[in-house]
């Protein structure tokens, strides 16, 4: 039997692979730094074992998995070479196993982990399903009909998937340090959309998914009443939101989710419509909506006193809107504050005047320095070029934490795809002091 060792084992998409493959009872260990990441905890949970990177964590009986954040000329990789250990990269080994069940791909340039973590739920509570989600949540279940999983457009990496269902949540101009512009992006998943097999589920208010050619059915789904689903009568509480879901401009049910913003609508509506096309009963889709707990680093709240503190993955100008969207619904009255750490020098450069507009939204901006990445550790773009773009913001760090403390009773929006969650856990620390 075959041992599967993981060579960045902690990543968002390797880690929930490594608690599949254990899951369904091959022997799984990997390697990855020694910095801990979230991702870890649900390996640990297992008892799957994480070592420090090194060439001699290779052995003749492996088969290693190995994590696109890493080159060949890794050690570790070097050393599978030259022993004539297969090596598979991340997005090939998913690809060929996906294919094993309905493959369910959820892929988009916002809402990938959303929507996934949404369809595995309630899928899930009508058959068998695993799933991968992109927040390092992933399991394998005992005779699975289903496999749900989150499908990244980054460097055409989805190529490798022939899924069953695609759903698609929109296309948008992101990883600018790959993809050259919204055209760019646009081929990537039209690629895509020639390799699904049954039909794809795709949101018809994005102007960019509406050219989207395919050889299978192409459903669409939104706000707008021209779409095949769409959401209408929409109410919004503080509770959730209501709305009712017609098919081709006859009421099929209404339904309600304990979820806040017009993305969460619209993340829910892409379920219904593939559960709706797999003949899932209604029952059990609100049943299963109204359990679902979300994903980690999507609008996690943790309320300290009266303060509420949110730790939230958005990271491009489109989902920070969607975020400030969120919170004035659920907290209307309240101060919306925005501490926002901008995700790579590319990125922030390319979406500057972009990222201040959307947190113009806020009631008040601290902004952290920018998180570099595994590939781009340093540019020469600060923060304060953005801070001078917002009226008003202030350059936040871990040693003036303090001034956090004036917006007593707000809800704080930590923000970003870095290591913003350390700024939380200082302010966490400094209100549990008091």
């Amino acid at each position: 039997m075959t041992r599967y060792h993981f060579t960045g084992i902690k990543g968002s998409g390797m880690s929930p692979l490594a608690q599949i493959l254990f899951d369904s009872g091959e022997q799984v260990q990997g390697s990855d730094v020694e910095k801990y990441y979230f991702t870890e905890k649900p390996l640990h949970d297992r008892g799957i074992t994480i070592l420090p990177f090194n060439a001699d964590n290779i052995e003749l009986d492996m088969t290693v998995i190995a994590g696109n954040a890493f080159p060949d000329d890794h050690p570790e990789l070097i050393r599978a070479r030259e022993m004539g250990v297969e090596v598979i990269r991340y997005h090939k080994f998913l690809g060929d196993y996906s294919n094993r069940y309905t493959s369910i791909a959820i892929t988009g340039s916002h809402g990938k982990t959303s929507t996934t973590g949404l369809m595995s739920h309630v899928v899930g509570g009508y058959m068998p399903t695993s799933f991968l989600i992109g927040d390092g949540t992933g399991a394998g279940t005992e005779n699975a009909k289903y496999f749900v999983m989150e499908a990244c457009e980054y460097r055409r990496h989805f190529l490798a998937y022939n899924p069953d269902y695609a759903v698609m949540t929109n296309i948008d101009f992101d990883h600018p340090d790959y993809f050259t512009s919204v055209e760019d992006v646009f081929d990537a998943f039209q690629s895509l959309a020639m390799q699904v097999k049954k039909a794809i589920i795709a949101c018809g208010d994005d102007e960019q998914l509406q050219r989207i050619q395919a050889q299978v059915p192409v459903v669409y789904y939104g706000f707008d009443a021209e779409n095949d689903f769409a959401a209408r009568n929409v109410v919004k509480t503080t509770e959730g939101t209501e709305f009712d879901v017609y098919v081709r401009n006859e009421f099929y049910s209404k339904f309600f989710i304990p979820q806040y913003g017009d993305h969460a609508v619209l993340n829910a509506l892409a379920v219904i419509s593939l559960c709706h096309y797999e003949g899932i009963p209604t029952d059990v889709i609100q049943g299963r909506l109204d359990t679902y707990a979300g994903v980690k680093r999507r609008f996690t709240e943790t309320i300290i006193g009266n303060t509420v503190l949110v730790d939230d993955y958005a990271h491009h100008p489109t989902e920070i809107a969607a975020t400030l969207q969120a919170a004035r619904q659920k907290y209307p009255e309240r101060e919306i504050v925005a501490v926002f750490q901008p995700h790579t020098f590319t990125r922030t450069q390319t979406f500057l005047q972009q990222f201040a507009d959307s947190l113009k939204g806020a009631d008040a901006v601290y902004l952290c320095d920018i998180f570099g990445s595994a590939r781009e550790q340093l540019g020469a773009l600060t923060i304060d070029a953005l801070a001078q773009l917002v009226e008003g913001s202030q350059v936040l760090q871990l040693d003036t934490i303090h001034q956090l403390k004036q917006h007593e009773g707000a809800v704080l929006l930590f923000m970003g795809a870095g290591d913003v969650n350390k700024y939380q856990t200082a302010f966490e620390q400094l209100l549990q002091n008091v």
